[in-house]
């Protein structure tokens, strides 16, 4: 049986203040090998909220859980019914500093890869290419019961079609792209099947209380094993997908470094935590590495 999601992280221990000092990520990044491992915070510069930090969608919003959307098709509509309004205002988020960032750091050789927990593709969007999702993507929809997949934009092409009229106005957008409605605003929203079988329809994330794909899992750890170092960027690893990753580094003897601006699960871990703004910080990076941070971008 799988256990609740966890939510919230509260420190039992006194962990170290975070600092302003760059030169510690600097350092990693030149010496190259630098595997990345971001979370939430670095999109939310892009106009996407994250969960856990201030005014975060924690505060207002529980996300699905897998076991919820399986077992009840009223809890799939009220899904469908926010995931489509906010996928329009997720689809126009575009990559911000830090993502260019990143991608700049990859281009020049200093990355190792990226592994994202984020499900909304602007690290490809600004130019990376080595990119583990995590957690899955928004971008695609697939079949619970034959498997079949498809675009998301095909499946928001058919919610449109049987939901003429749904323009309700949301009180927030999430990190998972749910927008925050109510009930009323849901109403008899209707949740289109799959067109091969009839079956489910569910995005290809890794919601609350669903297990990340063994294979995924494996792939990111032999990641870790070749990196030289492990590069945290705006994740809180309060659960346990991000968390791992950060626990096998240490183990294996090779440095941890996270740009968050509050205290993390990992924080313990780390060799330092800067509290900084990413995009600040990361373009800072750049500048002192002597690379620049343009508004390349794929999308």
């Amino acid at each position: 049986m799988r256990m609740r999601p966890t939510l919230s992280w509260t420190p039992t221990e006194d962990l170290p203040e975070g600092t302003t000092d760059l030169e510690p990520v600097a350092d990693a990044l030149s010496a190259g090998g630098v595997l990345v491992l971001s979370g939430a915070g670095i999109s939310t510069e892009s106009g996407i909220p994250d969960y856990r930090g201030e005014g975060g969608s924690l505060s207002r919003h529980t996300p699905m859980t897998y076991q919820d959307f399986t077992a009840s098709a009223e809890a799939r509509r009220r899904y469908w019914a926010r995931s489509h309004l906010g996928w329009r205002t997720f689809g126009r988020a575009r990559p911000n500093a830090g993502h260019r960032a990143v991608a700049a750091f990859e281009r020049h050789g200093l990355l190792a890869g990226v592994i994202t927990q984020n499900v909304d593709g602007l690290h490809q969007a600004a130019g990376s290419e080595d990119v583990v999702e995590l957690h899955g993507s928004l971008d695609r929809v697939g079949c619970l019961s034959c498997g079949d997949s498809l675009p998301r934009r095909e499946l928001a092409r058919r919610l449109e079609e049987a939901n003429l009229g749904f323009e309700p106005v949301a009180a927030g957008i999430n990190p998972d792209g749910d927008a925050d409605l109510t009930d009323e605003q849901v109403g008899d929203f209707h949740v289109v099947p799959c067109t091969i079988c009839g079956g489910v329809l569910k995005p290809d994330v890794v919601f609350f209380g669903e297990t990340v794909p063994p294979p995924r899992v494996e792939h990111c750890r032999r990641l870790v094993d070749e990196a030289t170092s492990l590069l945290v960027l705006g994740s809180s690893l309060t659960v346990m997908s991000g968390l791992r990753f950060v626990r096998q580094a240490t183990q294996s003897g090779k440095p941890v470094l996270i740009i968050n601006r509050d205290a993390t699960r990992g924080d313990r871990h780390a060799l330092t935590r800067v509290a900084l703004p990413l995009g600040t910080a990361l373009t800072t990076v750049a500048g002192r590495l002597g690379i620049p941070v343009d508004g390349h971008a794929t999308a």
